[in-house]
């Protein structure tokens, strides 16, 4: 339907035209006008309506570039807002605390990477070497902090992996955990079966942890809420999948959310990106 009025509404011009050229045809003949005259009207008629053509056409060429700006510049503006909004959400993090979190790397770094992370996921399992990658490319500066944020349809093994790991932090220690997760990641298929449950405990052993006390901690279910906490915690700050990342400048307190198995250079140049603010005072 718009097309066809389009097509009417352009065609009115020149019809007129095409009007014109027959009065003046009718007129002509009763005349006496010469041959010469009647093709130099009939050719300046022509000429017109040519002109007529291409102008409609520069004008829809217009009409359609202003269209194509402005969804262009919605486009835009509805994913400035979408980033805000999780920014906004990432700044709810729950604050990064020595006691209460596995640190991998100096402690006292100025940014830290916080991963929300699936012992199933296999976009974590590609994601776990390249944040380690990340640590060491620079030298002190970025830490990584490890969050669990075990999806429902890769339970019970994530959870359950989760759950483990933890039991290992409190019987092993900080360096045990990063092993023990370093472990499931090389060995896991993902994706939810991946890493048998009875292979736990024999895992715990490999890193140094009494296998005695594992069961007894595994038994207990006291980490369940510890992975509940860290799960709640994500959603809070914006996390509905994994790996889910949340960068923290300590000096100026901004935050940068990432999602997704981001690779190596992407990761360096948000580092960049925020301590090149802290060196601005902002």
């Amino acid at each position: 339907m718009f097309k066809n009025t389009k097509t009417r509404r352009g065609l009115r011009p020149i019809t007129l035209l095409l009007s014109f050229l027959l009065a003046a045809g009718g007129w002509l003949s009763a005349t006496a006008a010469t041959e010469p005259d009647k093709a130099a009207i009939a050719a300046e008629v022509r000429k017109e309506v040519q002109r007529l053509i291409e102008q409609e056409g520069i004008l829809d060429a217009a009409i359609e570039r202003g269209i194509t700006r402005y969804i262009r510049k919605q486009q835009q503006l509805a994913k400035a807002q979408k980033a805000n909004k999780r920014v906004e959400h990432a700044r709810k993090l729950r604050p990064v605390s020595a006691d209460r979190d596995h640190i991998f790397g100096n402690p006292a770094a100025e940014i830290t990477l916080v991963e929300y992370s699936d012992f199933e996921c296999p976009f974590c399992k590609r994601y776990h070497p390249t944040v380690k990658k990340l640590i060491g490319n620079n030298d002190g500066r970025v830490n990584w902090v490890y969050r669990h944020f075990p999806l429902a349809f890769h339970n019970p093994g994530a959870r359950k992996q989760a759950e483990a790991s933890e039991c290992v932090a409190e019987l092993g220690g900080n360096d045990a955990f990063w092993q023990f997760g370093d472990r499931i990641y090389q060995r896991t298929r993902s994706n939810g079966n991946g890493f048998p449950l009875d292979r736990l405990a024999p895992l715990a052993e490999e890193v140094g942890v009494d296998p005695k006390a594992f069961n007894e901690c595994m038994e207990s279910g006291r980490m369940a809420s510890r992975v509940d906490e860290d799960y709640q915690d994500g959603v809070k700050a914006g996390i509905n999948g994994t790996p889910g990342t949340i960068l923290v400048n300590h000096k100026t307190g901004k935050v940068l959310p990432l999602s997704g198995a981001v690779p190596v250079q992407r990761l360096q140049a948000a580092v960049d990106r925020l301590a090149a603010d802290a060196g601005k005072g902002e």
